[in-house]
């Protein structure tokens, strides 16, 4: 495990260690944010993100399992997390920490997509803190990811009850090296990471004062949040707003992909046609596919590539010649999906 160079907490050794007034975040905005806005033209523009090698790396010994005492529960595994110094004033009485939830993903894929997180850590003056998830990246247990992913009893821990108090063990880990205990911290996240980030203020409210959940489907589970297809009606309602000729056909299309497959060598057709990786076995297999690229393309329909966009452009494209799976070939065609084989293994 890494320790934090004494060289960066030398100068929090000069804050006196009496408790220090937390100041509260005002729902309101406060002179601190009239301030910024007042003079956000004369403020030097911060670039959307900071480099990658602004960050640190570091490791921390990891406890396997927080909630249970089996002898197994006590093993440990190393932990990754990153440390941006860059914008954290030495001298300050109190010192904010921008905390990220990373998710889904290894910490490296993460790390370009934090524009929001750099500038607002200029912007406070604040620590940002990186926290790998576990089973991602480099913070795997078990050794490796063969070993962690081998079966049921291993994958137990992969689970974000576990998650969010590794996350609370390495923030007091953190703020305890930088003799920093009573510096407030906002954790932050988006989608899953939002989820774990309102989780984490709800279960640890006494390790984090706030949390910014950025499109987090909080409450977004069965039998809580009706309707159950309220997400893909989302898609629909961005995909219908693009082009409602690109919401027909694809609409029609589901009906045209089974009934091909229950014609005699239908599946071979389809699978001919769509260049799969494999023989298709069912309908669903190809439909599969296509929903996950809708649901990407409305998920992710941001500029300046706008994917919504490019598809209903393929689809609206092609010559009114060309049946509905021909239309969905320039689709496929017209996306980085075909950079790659377009259906994988199902689990």
């Amino acid at each position: 495990m890494y320790d934090i160079p004494f060289w960066k907490i030398l100068p929090f050794l000069l804050i006196s260690s009496a408790h220090l007034n937390i100041p509260r975040l005002s729902p309101n905005g406060g002179t601190f944010f009239a301030e910024i806005i007042l003079h956000t033209t004369s403020r030097k523009t911060m670039s959307a993100a900071d480099p990658i090698n602004d960050f640190e790396t570091f490791y921390y010994n990891q406890t396997l399992d927080h909630f249970n005492f089996r002898p197994d529960s006590f093993n440990t595994f190393q932990q990754r997390y990153l440390i941006n110094f860059k914008h954290w004033v030495a001298l300050m009485l109190v010192h904010q920490y921008l905390l990220t939830l990373a998710k889904k993903n290894a910490i490296d894929v993460d790390l370009s997509i934090i524009g929001f997180l750099n500038e607002n850590a200029h912007q406070f003056q604040a620590l940002q803190i990186f926290i790998e998830h576990r089973y991602y990246g480099k913070s795997v247990p078990f050794g490796s990811r063969e070993e962690a992913f081998q079966n049921a009893d291993t994958l137990g821990y992969f689970n974000s009850a576990q998650a969010l108090a590794d996350y609370a063990e390495v923030l007091i880990h953190v703020k305890k090296k930088l003799h920093a205990q009573h510096s407030p911290v906002i954790v932050i996240g988006a989608s899953y990471g939002g989820m774990l980030a309102s989780w984490f203020r709800l279960k640890y409210p006494h390790v984090a004062l706030g949390a910014l959940a950025s499109s987090a489907p909080i409450l977004y589970f069965d039998n809580i949040v009706p309707p159950e297809d309220g997400y893909y009606s989302i898609v629909t309602k961005d995909f219908k707003e693009a082009s409602e000729t690109c919401y027909q056909t694809i609409k029609k299309s589901w009906s045209e992909i089974d009934a091909i497959a229950s014609q005699p060598e239908g599946l071979s057709f389809l699978s001919e046609k769509f260049h799969t990786c494999r023989p298709l076995k069912k309908s669903s297999e190809l439909k599969n596919y296509l929903d996950n690229l809708y649901c990407n393309a409305a998920q992710y329909n941001s500029p300046p590539s706008y994917p919504v966009t490019v598809v209903c452009g393929a689809i609206d494209g092609a010559s009114h010649g060309n049946d509905t799976l021909a239309k969905y070939l320039l689709v496929l065609l017209r996306t980085e999906e075909t950079s790659h084989a377009m259906l994988t293994n199902p689990k």
